[in-house]
C-alpha cells in the first residue's frame, strides 16, 4: 500500500480528529474513504460529461438521430414484456385499467 504524507490546515485537521473521534475510526481511514469517495465521483462526472458530448453529437446529426430513436423503439416491446412479468401478468395480458380495474394494489 502506498503512503503520501500531505499538510492541512487546523481547521480541517481538527474537523478530521473530530469525525474520526466520532466514527471511532483512525484519522487514516477517514481520510482514504474520502479520497476513495471523490476519486470515484470525479471519474462518473467525467464518464456523464463524455456521455452527453457522444449524446448531442449523434442528435445532432439527423440520420444518427433518427437511428437512436429507431434503436430505443425496438426496446419498448421487451420492455413492456418486462413489466407485464415484474408485476405479475402473463405475457400479452391486458392492463387492469383496459379491463376497468384499478391499477394500483
Amino acid at each position: 500500500m502506498g503512503a503520501i504524507s500531505l499538510r492541512l490546515p487546523d481547521e480541517v485537521e481538527n474537523r478530521l480528529a473530530e469525525e474520526a473521534r466520532l466514527e471511532g475510526r483512525a484519522r487514516s481511514e477517514v481520510v482514504r474513504e474520502a479520497i476513495v469517495e471523490y476519486v470515484a465521483r470525479r471519474e462518473r462526472e467525467r464518464f456523464m460529461t463524455e456521455l452527453v458530448a457522444e449524446a448531442k453529437a449523434v442528435y445532432a446529426d439527423e440520420a444518427g438521430a433518427r437511428a437512436a430513436v429507431e434503436l430505443a423503439e425496438g426496446f419498448v416491446e421487451s420492455d413492456n414484456d418486462a413489466l407485464d412479468l415484474a408485476e405479475g401478468r402473463r405475457l400479452g395480458e391486458p392492463w387492469p385499467e383496459e379491463t376497468g380495474g384499478k391499477w394500483w394494489r
